[in-house]
């Protein structure tokens, strides 16, 4: 039997003051993040949906209630699907800020994402509980749709599909973006990936901490 899964990225948030929001209330999805959730749910709608199953935050839930309106499908929460914690360590801080007021953490994040003793998760961690959200709702023959953050998608993302953390940062998904994986026996592989229309990124693509803005 197969079993088909799309991560999906929530899309564009408004942050005008470039804030790290983690998993801070208040920060939902801007004019472009609204448009992209709706080129995502057009996309959706073309491979069928099957569930829709969201990050508890409010970026995520709008992008999932986007794709809930038109599909027809009512999401549900599952918290596993949350923010990487380590960006809850640097919440409330802006962005250019980070070097001064957490020296070294975000180096740290960029060059070795395995290994960072001061956050409160490690990656591997966020992989194995968006694997047993993934493993606890997938469907056969079904595409179930899980809409959460940059890293913990990403982090699944490759874990599912037998490849090493350490290499996080390497063509990660942005806003709004679909990763459509398939399920053969044990196996999972990679079908496609789609993303919408990205504005401008801040911080710089080559330097994106956990889910930029």
């Amino acid at each position: 039997m197969s079993a088909r899964i799309a991560l999906v990225r929530h899309g564009e948030v408004h942050n005008p003051d470039h804030v790290v929001y983690a998993d801070l209330d208040g920060f939902g999805l801007n004019a472009r993040g609204w448009a992209q959730a709706a080129a995502t749910a057009a996309r959706l709608v073309e491979l069928g949906v099957a569930a829709i199953v969201t990050s508890p935050l409010q970026r995520a839930v709008e992008t999932g209630g986007a794709i809930a309106a038109s599909t027809g499908m009512a999401p549900t929460i599952d918290e596993r699907l949350t923010e990487w914690l380590l960006g809850s360590r640097w919440a409330g801080t802006v962005w250019e800020d980070l070097p001064e007021v957490f020296p070294g953490e975000l180096e740290a994040y960029l060059e070795h994402p395995t290994d960072l003793p001061f956050s409160p998760e490690s990656i591997d961690d966020v992989a194995r509980r968006v694997e047993d959200a993934v493993a606890d709702n997938v469907a056969e023959n079904g595409l179930v749709v899980f809409v959460s953050h940059q890293d913990p998608v990403q982090s699944a993302r490759i874990q599912l599909t037998g490849g090493a953390l350490e290499h996080l940062h390497v063509s990660k998904p942005g806003h709004g973006s679909i990763v459509l994986l398939e399920r053969r026996g044990m196996a999972w592989s990679e079908l496609e990936y789609w993303e919408p229309d990205q504005g401008l990124q801040f911080p710089p693509v080559e330097q994106a901490p956990a889910d930029s803005p």
